[in-house]
């Protein structure tokens, strides 16, 4: 089965949970036109992702990953308690900006995402998709116990344990929670691991597809979305 037939084949198989605004309408144009829309279109990607593999060239690659280490552009996204360590690192006493650290709205203009502390079941669909809407390269710096081993929420039912099992993560920062000079820290780990050439994460994302989508499946019960969300 091809992967446009496979597409279109979840795609039906899920629409009938869509939401009214997720399903094909028609609207008409301000010049008086009835188009159809499809937001599903927008929203999803018709083929599976793939790798990309680095410059052939050394001293470009090397170039190239001095230049990403030196903007991070992080996705604006709070998933967890942790959040309020966040705002500080944009206050003059912090000043991540001098690190090349900076908030940025969307995920189509964000490299890397911050998972801020706890993650409950209902927020890790919402992860993913926004993760998944990153373009590569991409990376994850996980904040907190709680991406760790589930922290004080260990035993809860609608939490997550062992972030990585989900998304890959390059970076954790350990505490609970950890302070903006910790979450400093830990930029300065990607940016050494980025320079290095080994923060490749988003390729092993592409790589352990399907096994990372099961793991997914197995905590997301409400899956209602085909699997390519890019």
């Amino acid at each position: 089965m091809t992967n446009d037939k496979l597409n279109k084949n979840q795609i039906e198989d899920v629409s009938k949970f869509f939401a009214p605004e997720n399903k094909k309408k028609n609207v008409e144009t301000p010049d008086g036109q009835i188009i159809e829309v499809n937001p599903l279109s927008d929203y999803f990607s018709e083929a599976r992702p793939k790798v990309h593999e680095p410059n052939s060239s050394k001293v470009v690659e090397t170039f190239l990953n001095w230049a990403r280490a030196e903007s991070l552009w992080v996705l604006g996204f709070g998933t967890g308690c942790g959040s309020i360590e966040i705002p500080p690192l944009l206050t003059p006493r912090f000043d991540a900006f001098r690190f090349g650290v900076q908030m940025r709205p969307t995920p189509r203009q964000s490299n890397v995402i911050i998972i801020s502390g706890y993650l409950a079941v209902k927020t890790l669909k919402r992860v993913i998709r926004s993760y998944e809407q990153m373009q590569n390269p991409k990376y994850v710096l996980a904040l907190g116990s709680c991406t760790i081993n589930g922290g004080m929420y260990f035993d809860s039912y609608n939490t997550i344990n062992r972030l990585d099992k989900y998304i890959p993560v390059d970076v954790y920062v350990a505490g609970c929670m950890p302070r903006p000079e910790a979450l400093l820290a830990g930029f300065m780990k990607l940016k050494e691991l980025i320079k290095a050439g080994k923060a490749e994460n988003a390729n092993k994302y592409v790589e352990n597809f399907d096994e990372y989508k099961a793991n997914q499946k197995k905590i997301i019960k409400d899956w209602n979305m085909p699997d390519y969300n890019w």
